[in-house]
C-alpha cells in the first residue's frame, strides 16, 4: 500500500524540481527573464494550491485510489503538452496541468495512511513519504544534468509524462481500496468541516507557520538555490548539480530523522512541537547567513537549511491528531492550499526581485539576491514566532 501512493509523489516532486536544471536551457530557447522563469516554475504551485480544497472534498468522497490515479492522467497530458510548447503561453498552461495533475500525489498518501495505520505511527510514515518524493528531486540533479548532455529539455519533459503514467497505472491498479467514513456525508457537511478547520485557532496558527516555512524552503530549493550557486558562489553546471544532490539527500534526512524524532516522542506521549520549532529555527537562522552574503561553507549552509525547514512537515500530523481521520483528505488539503499558494508567490516574487538588478552575462546580480532571501527569511521568521506565541493551544498534542 505505501509503494504506489509514494511512487505518484516521487513523480510528482521530479516535476516540481526539474526546472532548476532544465530552467536555464528553456529560458535560454525562449528569451525568458527572471520573472518569466519564476512564473514558468511556480505556475505549477499555483494550480496546485487552487486544486486543494475540492480535492480534499473529493479525497474523502471516492478514496485515495480513484482520485489519484484519475489525476495523474491529467500530469501526463500536462507533461506532454509542456514539452511540444511552442510559446511561454503553452509552457504555462502545460505546467499549470502537470500542477492540477499531481496535486494530490502526497495527500492522498497521507489519506491512504491515516485510514490503515494508528494515528501515533502517522509522523514516522509521513515522513518516510517525504522522503521517498525527495528521491524525485534527488533524479533531476546529476543524472539530469548528465540527460542534458545527450539530449534536450523537450525530450526529457516527455520522459516525465511516461512516469505520470506509470504511476497511475501503479496507483489505480496495486493500491488497495479503502474509501473514508466521509465517503457518504453530502457536498454541504463536506464543506463544513473545511470552515471547521478554518475557524480553529490551532490550525490557522500551524497553517501560517508551515505555509512561510514551506515557501522559503521550496521556492528556493525547486529552483533559486540552483541559481545562487551559480552567481553568488560561482559553481558551473557540473558543481550545481553535484551541489542539489547534496541539498536534496540532506532534505531527506531531515524527513527520516525528524519523523524518526517525532516517532519517539509519540511513544512517550510527549509534544513534537519543540521539534517543529527548533528545526524552523535553525532552518531561519541558516536562511538570514545566506541572505547575508555568506559563501564560506555555502553548501553546508543549504544543505543545513533544507534539513532544518523539513521539520515544518510534522505540522500535517499534529494537526491529525486534533481532528478524526475521516476528514484527513480535507484537513490535508486545505493545508496545502495555503502551502502551494505561498510557495507560488515566493517563488515569483523571488523572481520578481531578482529582475530589479541588471543581468549580466553570467546570471543574475548577486546583490539581488541578499535582498530575495531577506524577504524569504522575514516570512519564515514571522511565521515561527506567530505559532510560538500560540503554543498554549496546543500543549495536549
Amino acid at each position: 500500500m505505501f509503494l504506489p501512493f509514494v511512487a505518484g509523489y516521487y513523480v510528482s516532486y521530479a516535476f516540481r524540481s526539474m526546472n532548476a536544471l532544465l530552467g536555464p536551457h528553456i529560458a535560454a530557447e525562449l528569451d525568458l527573464g527572471a520573472a518569466d522563469l519564476g512564473l514558468l516554475t511556480s505556475v505549477y504551485f499555483l494550480a496546485f494550491a487552487l486544486a486543494q480544497i475540492p480535492m480534499g472534498v473529493l479525497l474523502d468522497r471516492y478514496g485515495p485510489r480513484r482520485v489519484d490515479a484519475a489525476l495523474l492522467l491529467v500530469a501526463t497530458a500536462g507533461a506532454f503538452a509542456f514539452a511540444r510548447a511552442p510559446s511561454f503561453g503553452f509552457l504555462i498552461l502545460g505546467r499549470a496541468l502537470v500542477g492540477l495533475g499531481v496535486s494530490v500525489c502526497l495527500m492522498s498518501s497521507f489519506q491512504a495512511f491515516a485510514l490503515w495505520y494508528p494515528k501515533e505511527r502517522l509522523a514516522a510514515i509521513n515522513s518516510r513519504a517525504f522522503a521517498v518524493g525527495i528521491l524525485g528531486a534527488v533524479t533531476v540533479t546529476v543524472p539530469l544534468e548528465m540527460a542534458l548532455r545527450v539530449t534536450d529539455w523537450r525530450t526529457i519533459a516527455a520522459c516525465f509524462a511516461l512516469a505520470a503514467l506509470a504511476a497511475s497505472a501503479a496507483v489505480f491498479y496495486a493500491a488497495p481500496e479503502r474509501k473514508p467514513v466521509a465517503a457518504h456525508d453530502s457536498l454541504a457537511v463536506a464543506l463544513g468541516g473545511v470552515r471547521a478547520l478554518l475557524t480553529d485557532a490551532a490550525f490557522r496558527r500551524t497553517v501560517v507557520m508551515v505555509s512561510a516555512s514551506q515557501c522559503a524552503a521550496m521556492s528556493l530549493g525547486t529552483l533559486w538555490i540552483a541559481t545562487w550557486l551559480r552567481d553568488v558562489a560561482g559553481y558551473d553546471p557540473v558543481q550545481v548539480g553535484r551541489g542539489l544532490l547534496v541539498v536534496n539527500g540532506t532534505l531527506i534526512a531531515g524527513y527520516l530523522a525528524f519523523g524518526r524524532l517525532a516517532e519517539l516522542r509519540a511513544r512517550r506521549g510527549a509534544s513534537i512541537l519543540p521539534l517543529i520549532a527548533g528545526g524552523v529555527g535553525t532552518a531561519s537562522l541558516c536562511l538570514a547567513l545566506l541572505a547575508l552574503g555568506v559563501t564560506t561553507g555555502a553548501l553546508a549552509l543549504w544543505a543545513a537549511f533544507t534539513f532544518s525547514s523539513s521539520a515544518a512537515t510534522l505540522a500535517y500530523a499534529l494537526l491529525l491528531r486534533r481532528f478524526p481521520a475521516e476528514m484527513a483528505g480535507r484537513l490535508n488539503t486545505t493545508v496545502n492550499s495555503f502551502v502551494f499558494l505561498a510557495m507560488f508567490l515566493g517563488q515569483w516574487l523571488a523572481g520578481l526581485v531578482l529582475e530589479l538588478w541588471p543581468r549580466s552575462g553570467a546570471g543574475y546580480a548577486p546583490q539581488a539576491y541578499h535582498w530575495a532571501l531577506g524577504a524569504l527569511w522575514l516570512l519564515q521568521l514571522a511565521g515561527l514566532a506567530w505559532f510560538w506565541r500560540g503554543r498554549r493551544l496546543f500543549a495536549n498534542w
